[in-house]
């Protein structure tokens, strides 16, 4: 370097943030280190004063302090050996529910400064890895999606101590918190809605019965016909997935073949089925009315486009994170589970 080079910049340090801030130096430290207690309006002026500076914290030298990883992991969670249509890793990424979980999540914890890293669990020496990884600190909390109702795992990962949501209601008793949506009141939805059109000759492809959401979309949905004198109902059970869909369409038109309504409890199910049944020359709607479940982007992708059944998939997961935050936040204080309220989305296809 020559005496006529310039000299480097050097890092904006706590203090530089402080002064054009015009707080202290531990006030700064306070919301870098994400404390809860800060008011906002000078939460503000901190953070706008790290835009100002440029200032970026040592990640190294904070969780030293903090003992903290800026990381969280979402684990999903899977039964082993689930006899299913498609391999577990590639129903996960060619299912749009997940897409809009991270997508939710990333929502909240991106701002904050927070990685996500993803977990699979779908047999025991892959849940043994994870609860290593996991008690070896090398996150900060967990998001759990567990797609069974006998799942160990929540009581394990209450086990491990550490700050933990769930993407839906245990069926075990836990002390975790959740989030959920009202599949019942959901499926009780697409039943009113159905027999609203007149139609009485309803059957329906349901979830898969070890899966909570299948077994509450299934009760809720005969439930609500039942009520309004309907119980030749014919169900015929899926997997969740688009060629299961269109397997369960199949059998459910071979047992019932004058069917003039179908309630599917995924959307992506949906997908699958719906070339099932114009191929044996069923029109849409006005054959067969059709509802399914989610909102997802399969619903559009259908032709005719779906009626279904909305949960807020992206509103939910960003809720996870926001609780879960609040848990890595302030350790020991009660967070309390929320749940979400579906909606009827109509489309052309019933």
């Amino acid at each position: 370097m020559t005496a006529d080079s310039p000299l480097p910049a050097r890092p904006a340090t706590l203090e530089d943030v402080a002064a054009v801030a015009g707080v202290s130096r531990a006030t700064v430290s306070r919301v870098i280190n994400g404390a809860t207690t800060v008011d906002p309006a000078l939460r503000r002026m901190v953070e706008e004063a790290v835009d100002a500076t440029g200032y970026v914290p040592n990640r190294a030298a904070r969780s030293l302090v903090t003992r903290r990883t800026d990381s969280v992991a979402l684990v999903v969670s899977e039964r082993e050996r689930r006899p299913v249509s498609e391999p577990f890793i590639g129903r996960m990424f060619s299912d749009p529910y997940f897409g809009r979980v991270v997508r939710g999540l990333l929502e909240v914890l991106r701002p904050a400064g927070i990685q996500l890293v993803l977990m699979l669990a779908d047999d025991q020496s892959s849940r043994d890895q994870l609860l290593s990884y996991l008690r070896h600190g090398h996150v900060d909390g967990v998001v759990l999606i567990s797609s069974h109702a006998d799942d160990p795992l929540p009581g394990l990962l209450h086990d491990t101590r550490l700050p933990a949501v769930l993407a839906g209601e245990p069926r075990r008793p836990t002390p975790l918190t959740y989030v959920e949506a009202d599949q019942r009141a959901g499926a009780q939805l697409a039943a009113e809605h159905l027999v609203s059109l007149g139609r009485r000759r309803i059957g329906t492809v349901s979830g898969p019965q070890d899966m909570p959401a299948g077994q509450a979309r299934l009760t809720g949905f005969l439930d609500a016909l039942s009520a309004h004198g309907i119980r030749d109902v014919t169900a015929v059970e899926g997997d969740f997935t688009h060629t299961g869909g269109a397997a369960a369409m199949k059998r459910l038109l071979d047992d019932r073949a004058d069917l003039d309504a179908v309630f599917i409890a995924s959307d992506l199910m949906a997908l699958g089925a719906l070339p099932v049944l114009l191929r044996a020359g069923k029109e849409i709607p006005d054959d067969i009315a059709l509802v399914g479940f989610d909102d997802s982007s399969a619903a559009t992708a259908c032709d005719p486009p779906l009626t279904t059944v909305r949960q807020p998939v992206e509103e939910m997961s960003a809720e996870m994170a926001r609780l879960l935050l609040k848990q890595i936040g302030s350790p020991g204080e009660p967070v309390p589970s929320a749940i979400f309220h579906p909606t009827l989305v109509r489309r052309r296809s019933a």
